[in-house]
């Protein structure tokens, strides 16, 4: 799908407030409220925008603890590899899961309420599992910055 100038408007400012009403970005963008909301929903169909959730406090929701967890695998096949992301995504605990480069095969980002949720998040899911070879585990401290929004590159 080709993006126009409007669209990547339209898609910064979405992304900073999904709540911002369609009169006020048509405003900022020079577009009716009506262009602006049949270019959401063209953006929805086409997949650009894949989701529209709430962005939420984890310490006031009594989740302390993020960990940035580097696992290495001993198998890494396309089913080996599979088989481990279909385990952990399944855990509410992990809110993000990347294949990367590098000396682990994936980071995962788990969100817990303390330190002991954290120790049985890994009993159950990395401990026993003879795929994983091993894992280290980075304890945030401060979350500067929370994902954002993304620098919408120009056309």
């Amino acid at each position: 799908m080709e993006l126009d100038a409007f669209d990547r408007q339209i898609l910064d400012l979405y992304q900073r407030d999904t709540r911002v009403p369609s009169e006020r970005m048509g405003a900022q963008v020079g577009l009716s409220a009506a262009a602006v909301q049949r270019r959401l929903k063209r953006l929805r169909e086409n997949g650009v925008i894949v989701a529209e959730t709430a962005s939420l406090d984890c310490r006031r929701l009594g989740l302390g603890v993020t960990a940035i967890v580097q696992v290495d695998l001993v198998d890494e096949s396309a089913r080996a590899a599979q088989a481990f992301c279909d385990k952990v995504t399944a855990r509410g605990e992990v809110q993000q899961c990347y294949g990367v480069t590098g000396a682990a095969d994936y980071v995962l980002v788990v969100i817990v309420s303390d330190l002991e949720a954290y120790d049985a998040f890994c009993e159950a899911c990395l401990l026993h599992d003879a795929n994983v070879r091993s894992f280290t585990t980075q304890i945030v401290l401060d979350a500067v910055r929370r994902g954002g929004p993304l620098q919408i590159p120009k056309a």
